[in-house]
């Protein structure tokens, strides 16, 4: 049975252990935004989620993310896009989602900011999903690849790249996760030598419910957490 009361609670770990890892990485707890991963989850976990005063909720497919936003429209949320975004399912993703963490194809940021474009006054964040383990389930840009996205970003008029994201391979070690996070936060910086604008690499999402201590650690701006706020999704 659902248990409001103890999402709340769990919520409060959550953000009570984001601040002591910024503070153990001399960060301000204020820099790191934590997205309260839903998927799966149904409408009364994110009402309660809400009443704590969480406002970013991620989710992993286009279409579960836009019946929540419908039943939720009487709330003031900030929907995130976290799973592999596919061309098929751009335009809809391009028309209501305010955050999208997986661009990774210069042909889906052309498609979205199409989209976006014909939604009058509608800016949409974006991140460009990089690739680090080379693993073949899992998707996103090679670092040889980045620049030409980030130049042709340019030239998008309602899509506006924010920074990186980065999934790394599973691990049973939290710390076993940090070589990822502290690569991404390198790949940042060559990009800003390179002349990438800074705004344009502003954020940092990486970490997730069981390492997201060590992605603040390492620099992360943007956390995804699901499990440690939500609960166990094989429990449901």
């Amino acid at each position: 049975m659902f248990d409001p009361a103890a999402l709340r609670a769990r919520l409060a770990s959550v953000r009570e252990r984001i601040t002591r890892a910024a503070s153990r990485a001399g960060r301000d707890p204020a820099s790191i935004h934590l997205v309260a991963i839903s998927k799966t989850f149904g409408v009364d976990h994110i009402r309660a989620a809400a009443e704590a005063g969480q406002i970013d909720f991620g989710e992993n497919k286009v279409q579960e993310g836009l019946s929540k936003m419908q039943e939720t429209a009487d709330l003031p949320l900030r929907w995130h896009l976290v799973g592999h975004l596919q061309s098929n399912k751009a335009r809809k993703a391009g028309t209501r989602f305010d955050v999208i963490h997986s661009l990774d194809r210069v042909e889906i940021g052309d498609t979205l900011d199409g989209v976006a474009c014909a939604e009058k006054r509608r800016l949409v964040d974006a991140l460009v999903q990089v690739d680090l383990g080379g693993e073949a389930t899992k998707h996103g840009a090679r670092e040889r690849d980045l620049i030409a996205i980030f130049d042709r970003a340019r030239s998008w008029r309602a899509i506006r790249l924010v920074g990186l994201m980065l999934l790394p391979p599973a691990v049973d070690n939290p710390d076993d996760a940090r070589p990822y996070f502290r690569a991404l936060t390198g790949i940042r910086q060559r990009l800003l030598a390179h002349g990438v604008a800074a705004p344009m690499l502003a954020e940092l999402s990486m970490g997730m419910s069981h390492d997201f201590e060590v992605a603040i650690e390492e620099g992360a701006t943007l956390v995804r957490v699901g499990t440690a706020i939500f609960g166990s999704r094989t429990q449901r």
